[in-house]
């Protein structure tokens, strides 16, 4: 049930709209291309498996999860404020 000035279902479709653009943006970054055979950060090897199992991978496990690490998602406020509502 939506409240307000909107139409039932809208709450979900704002769900919706959020987890399709996070999967979105997750794709972006997926690696493309050719694997690196050594880390760009380290430059350890990279094993056989990470590269067939991720085309394009160019940083090992370990500096790819303190890369991961460092990732900040900023998402899209869909809901408003009541002000800009208002006017």
């Amino acid at each position: 049930m939506a409240g307000g000035w909107t139409r039932d279902g809208a709450i979900q479709d704002q769900i919706d709209d959020t987890v399709s653009d996070a999967v979105k943006a997750a794709r972006k970054r997926m690696p493309q291309g050719e694997s690196a055979k050594e880390c760009v950060e380290c430059g350890d090897e990279i094993p056989k498996a990470r590269r067939e199992a991720l085309p394009g991978v160019k940083t090992c496990v370990l500096c790819q999860a303190e890369r991961d690490g460092q990732y900040v998602s900023v998402g899209i406020n869909r809901r408003g404020s009541k002000d800009s509502q208002l006017r």
